[in-house]
């Protein structure tokens, strides 16, 4: 590459930095204003524990689940509830109904690039989608004593890879749907078979075996037992991890394969 070329390259980046500020700027404003958004992402996984919480037999020791109680299960699967509440049904219909009303074509002719309008979407969401585990995580260890994950390398690492994971799913769904009704229909199609692999009717880990190993391969099922696994002390299963990396390099290139602007 010549000095030139280098120099013009470093030139349009830098110039670029204030429109994309500008957009992720907008991008928030316009986030906020989404109740429905913040009250998937935020309050209903919460919802969820306190209302699981509340019941007695949730806050006694369970055999079954190796001696812990069933609240202490369902924090990683309130954890998770928040990234599939963002990833898959807040962020597509957003980024659709941007390509539906044209604003994605009318950026190209503009110095706002689509794909500034991507990153403060997915950014925004992973955000919302970190502070919606902190509030999980801080109720279910105020309110049910639920100890706080042990081994914090592993649990970030399983956390970050379900967030990359959740996003690049979304992102799939918004480039495959040509209309924002679409892409709440497919959002509803995946949200619920995505809930089940995190555990919301059955933790993973009180699954049948046949029927856990065959979750544990989905991306929320390998999620739920990475994030279980560094909640009790111990470094995730390196096999869970890997579905994770698996998943999200593959859903992430699909959906940069795939995406269209217009």
């Amino acid at each position: 590459m010549s000095t030139a070329t280098a120099t013009s390259a470093t030139s349009a980046t830098t110039a670029s930095a204030p429109v994309n500020r500008a957009v992720l700027k907008a991008e928030f404003t316009l986030f906020r204003r989404e109740a429905g958004s913040l009250i998937g992402i935020l309050l209903f996984p919460v919802l969820l524990l306190v209302i699981l919480g509340s019941i007695p037999s949730f806050r006694e020791p369970d055999a079954g689940l190796g001696g812990i109680r069933l609240v202490d299960a369902y924090v990683p699967v309130t954890v998770l509830l928040g990234m599939i509440a963002g990833g898959i049904q807040s962020m597509p219909p957003i980024i659709t109904g941007y390509r539906e009303r044209g604003i994605l074509r009318r950026m190209s002719t503009t110095p706002v690039r689509p794909t500034a309008v991507l990153g403060a979407q997915m950014g925004i969401h992973g955000v919302a989608v970190l502070v919606s585990v902190a509030v999980c995580l801080a109720v279910g260890r105020i309110a049910f004593d639920v100890a706080l994950p042990r081994q914090i390398p592993g649990y970030l690492l399983a956390l970050l890879l379900s967030v990359v994971v959740a996003l690049a799913l979304g992102a799939l769904i918004a480039s495959r749907a040509r209309t924002t009704k679409i892409s709440n229909a497919i959002g509803s199609v995946v949200f619920f078979p995505a809930m089940f692999c995190a555990g919301v009717w059955l933790p993973v880990q009180a699954m049948p075996d046949a029927l856990a190993h065959i979750v544990e391969l989905t991306p929320f099922g390998a999620a739920a037992q990475a994030l279980n696994q560094a909640a009790a002390g111990d470094w995730p299963a390196w096999s869970h991890l890997v579905v994770l990396a698996v998943w999200a390099v593959a859903l992430t290139g699909a959906a940069a394969r795939w995406f269209r602007w217009e």
